[in-house]
């Protein structure tokens, strides 16, 4: 019996370690560039834009040219932020891999 209350105390344990970990990610901010760094775009741990600069000199490009610009730069800083939040929980999951969890981005 004693080893199913070992169990428990680790999923508990994890839990509170996710917990921890899920406010963390909440905070991280990716920003994405692109354009030669005419175009930034921030988001948050969520994924969620909180953030866009775009150069004055962006704005002498053609309007689908500068469209693209801001899908490269929100796309950039969505990759950086999977890295940076993928990082986040390996270091609660470790050595448990948990399957076919995906963060939502």
């Amino acid at each position: 019996m004693t080893d199913f209350s070992k169990i428990l105390d680790k999923a508990k344990e994890l839990e509170s370690q996710m917990k921890e970990s899920q406010e963390k990610i909440k905070k991280i901010e990716a920003i994405g560039i692109s354009g030669g760094g005419g175009v930034k775009v921030t988001l948050n741990g969520e994924g969620e834009m909180i953030n866009i600069e775009i150069s004055n000199n962006i704005f002498v490009e053609e309007k689908s040219i500068v469209e693209d610009l801001i899908k490269a730069a929100h796309s950039d800083a969505k990759v950086k932020l999977k890295s940076k939040t993928s990082e986040e929980f390996s270091k609660v999951a470790g050595g448990f891999g948990v399957p076919g969890f995906k963060w939502p981005l």
